[in-house]
């Protein structure tokens, strides 16, 4: 299971203490120093039944200060890629993927389901 987060953030850290509590082994990868790639991105986008918005970090100041609230609705799924592709704090932290299996954000009861269900 690969554990993707940005260490100072405070949701990467509350999920990465949960996966720890719960005993579950993972490998942590830091989402800015490695930025998932397009090819990575498309597969775990089309692997995961989530929509594609929901990959953005929607709360951040890059995703913000790019406007990409307006932006993204015009934009084809390709060009979204491209872009989270491009950055990795545009990218909805933390992410867990596994082979069967995509989380973005830390919700425990839905961690909780998908990990124990």
């Amino acid at each position: 299971m690969l554990f993707i987060e940005y260490p100072k953030c405070s949701t990467c850290q509350k999920a990465k203490k949960w996966l720890d509590t719960h005993g579950i082994t993972y490998t942590d990868r830091h989402i800015v120093q490695e930025n998932p790639a397009y090819d990575e991105l498309k597969q775990w986008y089309e692997r995961s039944g989530i929509p594609l918005k929901k990959f953005f970090n929607t709360s951040g100041m890059l995703y913000k200060e790019m406007q990409l609230k307006d932006k993204l609705p015009a934009m084809s799924e390709e060009e979204q890629l491209k872009l989270l592709a491009t950055n990795g704090m545009l990218v909805k932290r933390p992410l867990i993927v596994d082979d069967d299996m995509v989380l973005t954000g830390f919700r425990e009861a839905e961690w909780e389901g998908k990990l124990y269900g």
